[in-house]
């Protein structure tokens, strides 16, 4: 029977990289171009968002005894607490961020993941302060004007966090992560046209990574079409993970009050 419980690492992961209106991309992307180390594939800057669950908790076996050898050390703290929070390990993710942020108060790149790891723990205004401490309005960031919008979304905020999409695609036109928490913001909303409209163009830029399918694997999938959400999703995913992710997205939706645990899940913490 159908319980609203996400079920296990697939299904957190799956809800949490929609619920943050891919927040990650928005704030962590910041630190991700230098994040080296820690990988545990060929290339050692391969994205997180790219891991399988096994993959991820390779990485986390990797970096935690790393960041506990050093806890100073700014790449690895990011990659740790970004790690974590894909994880599903949301509060282990922001005590990394609370200690890094003591070590490097003044750097924006750690403001600015400080403010994800605090949205991701639910603490929205609080994360929205971090955020803006980071910016600079004579040398604004994409990243982090999509951050603000990410959570201004998640606070109800939705006109002005459309209004901040839109100045980060000025910024940075075409940014598949923008173009993702833009089709998101959609989503929250009930247009889940509009929503599929925006997912797709991200994802077909350049960069678009395995986040942004999931993003448009789960808007098709709330519109019933399954199939094609299975094989949006098994596009960069093993089968039996895409399998898993779209199985409970089926279940998801089929409970009374779905909608409303997709909109609230995040914040009553029934989790990427």
């Amino acid at each position: 029977m159908a319980t609203g419980r996400v079920g296990g690492k697939t299904g957190r992961r799956l809800v949490s990289s929609a619920l943050a209106l891919f927040l990650a991309a928005g704030v962590a992307g910041c630190a991700q171009s230098r994040m080296t180390t820690g990988s545990i594939r060929q290339s050692p800057s391969e994205p997180l968002g790219q891991l399988t669950n096994t993959e991820l908790n390779s990485a986390l076996t990797q970096l935690g005894p790393r960041y506990a050898a050093n806890p100073k050390d700014k790449q690895i703290a990011l990659r740790y607490a970004s790690a974590l929070q894909m994880d599903g390990r949301t509060d282990q993710s922001l005590a990394v961020m609370r200690k890094t942020v003591i070590y490097h108060p003044n750097d924006r790149e750690i403001l600015a993941a400080y403010g994800k790891a605090l949205a991701a723990d639910g603490q929205l205004e609080q994360a929205l302060d971090a955020v803006r401490r980071a910016e600079t309005p004579e040398y604004p960031d994409w990243r982090l004007v999509s951050a603000e919008g990410a959570i201004l979304d998640q606070l109800g905020q939705t006109d002005q966090a459309r209004d901040l999409y839109r100045k980060a695609l000025d910024l940075k036109p075409n940014e598949p992560s923008v173009l993702s928490n833009l089709g998101m913001s959609y989503l929250l909303k009930g247009d889940l046209k509009t929503a599929e409209t925006y997912l797709r163009s991200a994802n077909e830029q350049p960069g678009a990574d395995s986040r942004i399918r999931q993003n448009l694997a789960l808007v098709v999938g709330l519109q019933g079409r399954f199939d094609e959400a299975e094989k949006i999703a098994s596009a960069e995913l093993p089968p039996d993970e895409a399998a898993a992710n779209v199985a409970y997205l089926r279940q998801m939706i089929s409970q009374q009050n779905a909608w409303s645990q997709l909109k609230d899940g995040k914040k009553k913490k029934a989790v990427n």
